[in-house]
């Protein structure tokens, strides 16, 4: 079936309540029986179909009562306000999976997964990340802030660096793991943890996928 022309380079703000490195990305049971995840894209370099989509901002909430392929998940997304009405038709359309091959993107899977989406809100979006550093934020006054950084050594103290690819993944190629902290306020999907999962990454992502390599 033939799909809208889009294709994003962006990169990745991803945090979940699990323990570090995220048992998700080895198929395995989430930490506490349930998920729960804020993510982040900024979209450096991106269209849908005749629609430019560069510098375009997007924060995420996620809850699943159990793992996330059981289902019966929530979902919220949040645009930036610095968008026009046609980019965030774009984004929403990319966030529920559509115009996508069956599993190829991370949204794809979730929408998949969601029974309940609750209305989109735009709101100014900061959104601060270095990869190699292992460090950023989010931040969306009045409905959820979050901080990564590296994951650290507890003898030590020092930075301990963890990086994972996913040949086949369906969300991205490699990525660098850290430490998340998250926090909402007024928020259809409460979050809140410390010390738990993250990983920025560098992404393409087309209506195929991933592009790996």
């Amino acid at each position: 079936m033939p799909h809208v022309d889009w294709r994003i380079e962006a990169i990745d703000f991803t945090t979940c309540n699990c323990d570090f490195s995220c048992p998700c990305q080895f198929n395995a049971r989430p930490t506490h029986d349930h998920c729960r995840a804020a993510v982040g894209f900024w979209i450096e370099k991106g269209h849908f179909g005749d629609i430019s989509l560069d510098g375009v901002t997007l924060v995420a909430l996620y809850a699943w009562p159990g793992a996330v392929h059981e289902g019966r998940g929530e979902a919220q997304l949040v645009i930036d306000e610095n968008t026009n009405e046609d980019q965030r038709r774009a984004v929403m359309a990319l966030f529920k999976g559509e115009e996508t091959e069956p599993g190829a993107t991370m949204f794809y899977v979730y929408s998949s997964t969601v029974d309940t989406f609750y209305d989109p809100v735009v709101r100014p979006i900061t959104f601060e990340a270095d990869i190699a550093a292992r460090t950023g934020r989010i931040l969306v006054p009045g409905i959820v802030e979050g901080s990564v950084e590296p994951i650290r050594n507890p003898v030590t103290g020092n930075p301990h660096r963890v990086s994972v690819t996913l040949p086949l993944g369906f969300e991205y190629h490699s990525a660098e793991y850290a430490s998340s902290t998250v926090r909402t306020l007024d928020a259809s999907i409460p979050l809140e943890w410390d010390g738990a999962h993250a990983h920025l990454a560098r992404i393409i992502w087309t209506p195929q996928g991933v592009v790996h390599g």
